[in-house]
């Protein structure tokens, strides 16, 4: 899809400048023409830099969207029209994508569309579940509770997103660390040493000879170990461009040590979250289940909710295909089942949420204070070790010397 910039007159003669997103031009000047605009000119726009951030990263921060949320939310229940209120929340953001896409939607309000109809043409910046619950909001005219409920929604799960990558990032931050301080140590200071054990002609241990083995292996064949990590990235980079490998490697998180059962409750604690948010705000079950399968952010999960929109539409139960899939922990299958049967499965489910959040919270709280002294000691015992490796023949030597 491409994007056009247009400059056009509408039906009270006021200039209108602004961007679309089409399949082609013939596409957008239809578009533009039945909002009753006049077009004055429009051209398609160069693919940028800009433009593939877009289409592959997250437009829009979450703590921006929050944001953008509770401001609308206000200024609805001030009483402000809500082509007005687009138009201030255009004026005021700081985020790039995020104003380029509220510019398009006012002129959409004021041609005649629905505010929903507007954001589901920016999809990279109004996930599903977003213009889903805003066409929820119009059709029940509570647009401002809905705009409060999505900003909760979003600060929570961004608050339990932080708390993941908290959980992740220090580790591979030390890891990265460890291996710079070894390969420096490898390849500046062993050599230094090793070229003086070696003139000496002595005996030298053995934890010696393996790190003057590995240091002379580093210094010689660099470029393989290069190569075999580029050809690494790319072999993984090729598997997981298919949907049989995603899959298979959101399995895998699941199962990664410590860090698997942490990735696992997160992706439970987003999924239960959706589907209570689109079922408190009257979205039907089947699309709410579609929905959920779209942002859930994990194949195998979304797998499950396949499964259970087609159990739904058989006329069974929700929870029967996710207590078959074995992967959700006894207790979300239980609540569920008691929801079921007393009519109250969104209130279940924003339990569910509410707790896998707070567990997530925990385990995270628990693994930094144990992670952190033992990525200490593993990075002391590598270092140590090159050290033992150095002084060991030095003490030798320097015995040698006083004998």
């Amino acid at each position: 899809m491409a994007t056009f910039t247009y400059e056009a007159v509408n039906e009270s003669g006021k200039k209108l400048k602004g961007n679309l997103k089409a399949q082609n031009k013939q596409t957008a000047i239809t578009e533009l023409r039945g909002r009753g605009m006049t077009i004055r000119s429009i051209q398609e726009n160069k693919a940028t830099a800009m433009d593939f951030e877009i289409h592959f990263g997250r437009a829009v921060k979450l703590e921006d969207f929050v944001i953008f949320c509770r401001q609308f939310a206000t200024l609805i229940r001030s009483g402000i029209q809500i082509d007005q209120a687009v138009a201030i929340l255009e004026d005021q953001t700081t985020s790039k994508y995020l104003k380029a896409a509220l510019g398009d939607i006012s002129e959409q309000i004021r041609s005649g569309h629905a505010l929903s109809k507007g954001m589901g043409d920016h999809p990279k910046v109004f996930p599903d579940m977003f213009v889903n619950m805003i066409a929820s909001g119009e059709t029940g005219g509570n647009l401002d509770e809905v705009l409060d409920r999505m900003a909760e929604h979003y600060e929570k799960e961004h608050k339990t997103i932080q708390k993941v990558k908290s959980a992740m990032t220090y580790p591979i931050i030390v890891l990265i660390i460890a291996i710079g301080v070894v390969i420096f140590l490898l390849l500046k200071i062993v050599p230094t040493f090793a070229d003086m054990f070696l003139e000496q002609g002595s005996q030298l241990p053995m934890i010696t000879r393996f790190v003057m083995g590995s240091s002379d292996a580093i210094v010689k064949y660099w470029w393989m170990f290069l190569a075999g990590l580029i050809g690494l990235i790319v072999l993984y980079r090729s598997f997981a461009a298919g949907e049989e490998g995603k899959f298979i490697i959101d399995q895998l998180k699941f199962k990664i040590p410590i860090f698997g059962i942490i990735l696992k409750k997160a992706a439970v604690a987003r999924m239960a979250r959706t589907m209570s948010s689109l079922f408190v705000s009257a979205v039907p079950v089947l699309q709410a289940l579609d929905v959920t399968e779209k942002v859930v952010g994990n194949r195998v999960i979304a797998k499950v909710l396949r499964e259970a929109k087609n159990s739904l539409q058989q006329g069974k139960m929700l929870s029967d295909p996710i207590q078959k899939s074995g992967i959700f922990p006894k207790m979300v299958v239980q609540m569920l089942i008691i929801g079921e049967e007393t009519g109250q499965v969104d209130n279940m489910l924003a339990k569910i949420a509410d707790f896998f959040e707070a567990d997530v919270d925990q385990s995270v709280d628990r693994l930094k204070a144990v992670i952190e002294p033992l990525m200490l000691l593993f990075v002391s015992g590598i270092v140590g070790v090159i050290v033992a490796a150095i002084m060991s023949p030095m003490f030798k030597m320097y015995d040698n010397f006083l004998n």
